[in-house]
């Protein structure tokens, strides 16, 4: 429009013979330039745009703060705790060993044997000890160090996640309300941390979500009864195979210590916080969340992303003599998380306090970028059946609801590929490198892929795996199924245990785990 005024303009002038004929040479010239200029703009604009898109995972920031001559590990075992924000943790080993084209130790079915202690043969491919090189680990598994010794290298790097345990209680109580039937029989989590004992029973399948949880993972008996003695025998042990236990109140200055450790650039540790939990049950559309949440599938109780009818949320009101009440119940994780709480801030000062507050300064700025790249509506979490995108809705399960992200549109696909590896919920996560690891599976119907599903995330089971030799199935609810270890076998120093009690114990009498 503005070029055909112009033309227009310039008839007149030339036949009307206004003006001398510098004057409409000069306007003819300088139409030509703004058209020009306007069409060039449009097209620098558009490049501007994708190709800030596409240089932001390439930029110098995406390397972060020099790291010496380090060289970056790639074997890596990190024990998946409950509760904890350890599935943000998992995507980003997922995401590092997805670039790299690295081998994942990746479960049969979603968990590695969970809640039974670990064996190596719970390993997708697994064909005798170290006969495959494994590079990552990272699934939920109760920790068995002999069996895992099996399957990653001498060389792995162990490290592990921490939770206030009364954090931890609250959102372990939400989460599994309809699957430990301790939690189920309490109205509130205030009633429960009243008198524990009144609602749990050790012999109940699942109860294990109930009480001393992180022991629990770390492979300890969650039963024994609480000394000093045995509490840091534990610690010991967790210190001598564990060289780095993260702090999941302290997320920002976990991962800079973690980036330290495993020698990874700043990419590889910056996080968009997954399997967030909704605060309030789903009615209107609320984006209100924490990320402490956990995606489950599971027949029955959970479903794949769509709407379901609105819940009352479990009451999670705690009075201060409760929560006290609640570390005296998980007094062997209370015991853990201020042990490994201290030595984390040990790190911290012999990191730099500065140093630490200028990394984590970085960390979020780049966060902030992506967001802006990658995520639609600012990067806040939204509800999963608002995710246009089906393959990246979150697993949701019982009471609780969990968010996750949409992506920009009109994005190149080399930026889209890398910002969907940092939303990509756990459970698809798991699926998508289950593919690229074993083509040969995937080439297998759909609907028979669906049937030998195993063991989903977080506890709820779709199909139990058969018990292995020596491993008996006993107690639980009717129906339940529940299964307990056996007097005879070990634990992950290779004591052997004995039943006391109803509790498994060491059998030589020093150091007892009661």
């Amino acid at each position: 429009m503005f070029f055909r005024r112009g033309a227009r303009m310039l008839r007149w002038l030339v036949c009307g013979r206004l003006g001398p004929v510098w004057m409409w040479k000069a306007l003819l010239l300088f139409l030509a330039i703004a058209f020009a200029g306007q069409l060039l703009g449009v097209i620098f604009n558009k490049s501007n745009v994708q190709s800030a898109a596409r240089s932001i995972f390439t930029s110098p920031d995406a390397q972060g703060p020099s790291l010496g001559s380090c060289q970056p590990h790639t074997h890596i075992m990190f024990l998946k705790t409950h509760k904890t924000a350890s599935s943000t943790v998992l995507n980003m080993l997922y995401r590092f060993g997805d670039e790299h084209n690295l081998r994942f130790a990746l479960p049969l079915g979603y968990q590695l044997g969970y809640p039974l202690p670990f064996n190596a043969h719970r390993v997708k491919g697994y064909r005798g000890p170290r006969a495959i090189e494994f590079h990552i680990m990272g699934n939920h598994m109760r920790f068995n160090k002999p069996e895992v010794e099996k399957v990653m290298p001498a060389d792995t790097f162990y490290f592990s996640i921490i939770r206030d345990p009364v954090a931890l209680a609250e959102s372990s109580f939400a989460y599994y309300k309809e699957v430990a039937p301790a939690f189920r029989k309490a109205k509130g989590l205030g009633e429960f941390a009243d008198d524990p004992k009144k609602f749990y029973d050790p012999r109940l399948r699942n109860n294990h979500y109930a009480h001393n949880l992180l022991w629990f993972d770390f492979g300890l008996d969650s039963n024994a009864n609480f000394s000093l003695a045995l509490a840091r025998l534990g610690e010991d042990m967790i210190r001598r195979t564990f060289k780095l236990i993260l702090v999941s109140e302290y997320f920002d200055q976990s991962m800079i210590l973690l980036r330290h450790a495993l020698c990874w650039p700043l990419d590889a540790v910056v996080f968009f916080s997954l399997n967030a939990r909704q605060q309030k049950p789903i009615s209107s559309g609320g984006v209100a969340g924490t990320w402490v949440g956990k995606a489950a599938a599971a027949a029955g109780v959970g479903i794949r992303g769509g709407l379901v009818q609105a819940k009352t949320l479990p009451n999670l009101s705690l009075t201060p003599e409760q929560r006290e009440k609640l570390r005296q119940w998980n007094a062997f994780d209370w015991y853990l998380y201020k042990a490994f709480n201290k030595t984390f801030w040990k790190e911290i000062d012999k990191f730099g306090h500065a140093q630490m507050e200028k990394e984590v300064r970085l960390l979020r700025m780049r966060r902030e970028d992506l967001a802006r790249v990658c995520l639609r509506d600012g990067g806040k979490p939204v509800e999963a059946h608002r995710i246009r995108d089906k393959s990246i809705r979150p697993f949701q399960s019982g009471l609780i609801k969990i968010l996750g992200y949409e992506l920009q549109p009109g994005l190149d696909n080399t930026t889209r590929m890398s910002c969907l590896r940092m939303i990509r919920p756990e459970i698809q996560y798991k699926d998508v490198l289950d593919s690229k690891q074993f083509p040969q599976f995937h080439a297998i119907p759909a609907q028979q892929q669906s049937q030998r599903l195993l063991v989903a995330v977080g506890g709820t089971f779709i199909k139990q795996e058969p018990p292995r030799k020596g491993i008996k199935e006993t107690g639980g609810e009717a129906g339940a199924g529940g299964r307990t270890l056996e007097e005879g076998m070990k634990d992950w120093e290779g004591n052997r245990l004995v039943r006391n009690n109803q509790t498994l114990v060491r059998e030589n009498g020093k150091g007892r785990l009661r």
